[in-house]
């Protein structure tokens, strides 16, 4: 039989349920918005024009502090053209998915006759709304990580053309060329600029803003102070900067072993209880015996 308690949750299920239908019928205009996301990066964007139908309508204008970091870090991986595009799309991505976490709570509710069941599902939805908004920080982390990775091999390759007598021009088209991974294509942008009217010193800075890091960021100043000065003075000045980055590499190098060392003690600590309990225990049952 059912109790009170049951009513009232089925009750605020089935609102949110039919909440949840108007604003797929208000957002199925908002449908084709989402078409070119990958699937991938974007999962169940099939429905994401549910949440930018509640945006819509609450009339939200994206003006928080934390809205003006978030569009920041978006610039950063998509352009500063399609910010607010994409600042959108992750605001109806967090909404949609947890409401419609929140939505199924209550069935789970019913079917596990467990209102911690039902709670969990609304931790949940909170969860995926937090993760969902910070995605775009890992991203840029992980970005990070992979363009300092190569960092010190394209100061080098630029170094040694330089000094071989190549213009920096020539030596950066050639070194953003052969490779693939992100800090090759952040060149490879630079180079296009430059082919498109952009000047050399502007393409530069652009590729330092792009790439948001700091080492990266005194390395086109000094290239830049280099051109002004003259290919001999950047030639010296690119070889000094390759012997900092590479002592540098070094200690991240170092750094990440220690970290990865002090990451493997706790499931060392772990086996060691584990270990200590598979000996005490038929100690002391022993013992008792």
């Amino acid at each position: 039989m059912l109790s009170v308690t049951d009513y009232v949750l089925f009750g605020i299920g089935l609102l949110l349920l039919v909440v949840w239908f108007v604003f797929y019928l208000i957002g199925l205009k908002h449908a084709s918005l989402f078409g070119g996301l990958e699937e991938k990066e974007f999962p169940l964007k099939e429905v994401y024009f549910i949440g930018y139908a509640v945006i819509e309508l609450l009339h939200y204008q994206y003006k928080s502090k934390h809205d003006r970091k978030l569009r920041k870090e978006i610039s950063v991986l998509y352009g500063e053209k399609y910010a607010d595009y994409y600042l959108r799309v992750i605001y109806a991505q967090k909404i949609t998915l947890a409401f419609s976490i929140i939505v199924l709570a209550i069935p789970l509710y019913g079917l596990a006759n467990s209102l911690a069941a039902a709670l969990v599902m609304i931790m949940f939805a909170g969860v995926a709304y937090y993760y969902f908004g910070t995605v775009t920080e890992k991203k840029i982390l992980k970005r990070s990580e992979e363009m300092l990775s190569d960092f010190s091999n394209v100061v080098s390759k630029l170094a040694l053309l330089t000094n071989a007598g190549m213009i920096m021009r020539e030596a950066w088209v050639e070194v953003a060329y052969t490779g693939e991974s992100t800090l090759y294509k952040e060149m490879q942008k630079a180079v296009d600029e430059m082919n498109n009217g952009v000047s050399e010193v502007d393409a530069l800075f652009n590729f330092g803003t792009r790439c948001i890091i700091p080492e990266i960021k005194k390395f086109t100043s000094t290239i830049v102070q280099g051109l002004v000065k003259g290919n001999s003075e950047l030639t010296l000045m690119l070889q000094e900067q390759s012997k900092e980055v590479w002592a540098a590499k070094k200690q991240n190098v170092k750094r990440q072993g220690e970290k990865a060392a002090s990451k493997l003690l706790i499931p060392i600590l772990i086996m060691f209880v584990g270990i200590l309990i598979m000996i005490l225990i038929p100690i002391f049952t022993n013992l008792g015996v």
